[in-house]
């Protein structure tokens, strides 16, 4: 018996995206806080390191797009669904813990609008590498 094109398709996009979860949250909770970027167009920083979108899917799922036309449309989904393009994440300790102590005193933290942490159940870019791999996987190179 075989599966529809179309399922099996939005099946390896579900395994990615949950890859892209579990893969993700070893490495990112040492620096376990992040800034959404909705443009690429920020200004560099050393102390700062960035994932795009489609870094964030070739690093955590393995996942390359097959050609530009499926990276602009991976694009293209992330700024209709209002989701950022990439993070930052800072390399020298965590936002809103000027201490290093490991807590957050920043009270507006994971709230989906700035400051996002992995600890405390932000799935921001987990959604962000999901939707680009999603919209990216379903355009026909």
């Amino acid at each position: 018996m075989s599966i529809n094109p179309t399922l099996r398709r939005r099946v390896l996009v579900g395994v990615a995206a949950t890859g892209a979860l579990v893969l993700g949250a070893a490495p990112a909770m040492a620096h376990h806080c992040y800034i959404p970027m909705y443009t690429l167009n920020a200004p560099a920083s050393a102390n700062w390191l960035v994932f795009s979108a489609e870094a964030g899917a070739a690093e955590i799922a393995g996942y390359e797009a097959g050609c530009d036309g499926a990276v602009e449309a991976g694009y293209d989904a992330l700024e209709a669904a209002g989701l950022p393009v990439g993070i930052k994440i800072f390399e020298h300790m965590t936002i809103g813990d000027p201490k290093g102590t490991g807590g957050s005193s920043n009270p507006n933290g994971a709230n989906g609008k700035g400051l996002e942490y992995f600890g405390a159940g932000s799935t921001l870019a987990d959604e962000m590498v999901g939707t680009w791999i999603e919209a990216a996987s379903a355009y026909d190179c």
